[in-house]
Order: C-alpha cells, then structure tokens, then sequence
C-alpha cells in the first residue's frame, strides 16, 4: 500500500469518527435535556411597539410636568437625565416606572403627584399590553416542544403591583404550556440575574442545571444568570425585532426565531 493510499484511508477513518462522535453527541443530548425554560417579553412576544409608544408619551408627561414650573428643566437637560436614571433602575433589576419617574423629579429637585404617577403607570401598561403580541412562530413551537419536555417560564416583573398584572396573564392561550411559571421580583422572590429563581424553577421542575436549556433576549438578565445557574443558554436575537444587540466575546449560540428550537440537538450548545 502506498503512503497516499494509506493516508487517504487514514483521513476516511477520521471523517467517519468525526461523523459517529457527532451522532452519538446528538443522541446523548437528546436524551439528557428534560427542560426548556423561557423569558417572556421579546422571547415569546413581541412588545417593543408597545414599549417605544409607553416611553414616549412617559416622556412627554414628565417633561410637561416639570416644565409647569419656573424652574423646570428643557428638553436637552431632561431628556438625557431620564434615559441616565432609567438605566440606572434596569442595571438593577428594578423596573419600576414610579421610582424612576420619583428619581428624575428628585433630580430635577420636584415633589411629584403621587396620584399622577399612578394614573400614569397605569397608562404606561395599557400601552404596551395593547401592542404585545406572540411572535407569529410562537404558539406552534410551544405546542411541539411541550411534547417533548418539560416547559417553564421565568419573567421579570416590570414594577407591576401583583402577578395577576403581569402580562403573561394576558395570554392564556401560552400560559397552558408551561409546567412553571416564576414572576421575579416580587413575592419575596429576587429578579433574574439572581440565581434564586433559576434554582427555585428547577426545583419546581425536579430536574439538574444540565438538564434545563434556557432561552431568553438579555444578555445580562437571562444569559448571564442561566449560565451562572448552570444552565444552558441560548440567546434568542428575534430577527423582527429592531435592538442594538451587546457585543460579546463569548460563545453562546444564538437562535433568531423560535423553531429552530425545534432542532435543538444541532444547535451548538
């Protein structure tokens, strides 16, 4: 046998170990993965709309209010220390509009109606329930994978008073799916990224971190807390929704509609 034939039988061998290794990795995954757990808003729906609408009008309200008074703030001073302080709020896991309207009155040093402002987070919620709508894909990808694992849902509240208000509860044709579902935030409960609702979920689930994949839209928020759990993430960048997505320098695979779930084994976890 010549070198070239021994060589070409060599790299063959190779090819067909690399195919086998990936099979079998696939089988083993398959079998090892009892649980999908999602985020909710701009994971399974789509409320962008809903939220550039509610900001806006937020917005104009804050800035009417305190422009009412002699020393109230102009546009280019108000409009930059709104978007610092709700920042601030976000990086903290508090997404309360109340406090963070509360915190730009007291920067600008403003005593706000409190009556206002609840009038106005009502409002605020009226909007974005108004324009939040599953993602087309939605509904059918839960339909097949709840038949294939267990399914739970882990969601921020966003400062809403009860879970009863939480938008999930909007949509009962989704909430059927799930096995789980966790508000964080509230109840005592701390907001992801804190790993507390990731274990409870799992607890709940009677399944180990390796045996959950979770799929969510923040990086820091879902990403980070699911692989600081243990838990597999997959970053969902929906391709119809307009964000500037974080750059990192990680490896997590990232899906840009819900049924690619749908063949989870090829997806590079």
């Amino acid at each position: 046998m010549s070198v070239k034939s021994a060589l070409v039988i060599f790299y063959l061998s190779t090819e067909n170990l690399v195919l086998w290794i990936r099979i079998l990795y696939r089988y083993t995954f398959a079998t090892m993965i009892k649980a999908l757990i999602f985020d909710f808003g701009q994971t399974l729906v789509d409320s962008a709309e809903g939220f550039r609408t509610a900001e806006k009008e937020a917005q104009s309200r804050l800035f009417a209010d305190l422009g009412s008074e002699p020393d109230g703030p102009s546009w280019d001073a108000f409009l930059p220390c709104y978007r610092r302080l709700r920042k601030e709020f976000h990086q903290q896991s508090n997404f309360s509009r109340p406090a963070i309207w509360q915190a730009v009155y007291d920067h600008f040093s403003h005593k706000p109606d409190l009556k206002k402002l609840e009038k106005w987070e009502n409002d605020y919620w009226e909007q974005v329930k108004a324009r939040t709508n599953p993602f087309p894909e939605t509904i059918k990808v839960l339909e097949e994978l709840a038949g294939r694992y267990q399914l739970a849902l882990i969601t921020n509240t966003q400062g809403q008073k009860t879970a009863a208000n939480h938008r999930i509860a909007l949509f009962p044709q989704l909430e059927r799916f799930f096995n789980v579902i966790i508000v964080a935030g509230e109840s005592g409960i701390p907001p992801k990224p804190d790993l507390e609702p990731f274990r409870m979920c799992l607890q709940k689930l009677k399944v180990l971190a390796h045996e959950a994949v979770f799929v969510g839209d923040d990086w820091r928020i879902d990403i980070c807390g699911a692989q600081n759990t243990g838990i597999r993430p997959v970053w969902i960048q929906h391709h119809s929704v307009q964000r500037n997505w974080p750059e990192v320098i990680v490896q997590v695979p990232i899906i840009t509609r819900l049924d690619q779930l749908l063949d989870l084994e090829s997806i590079s976890l």
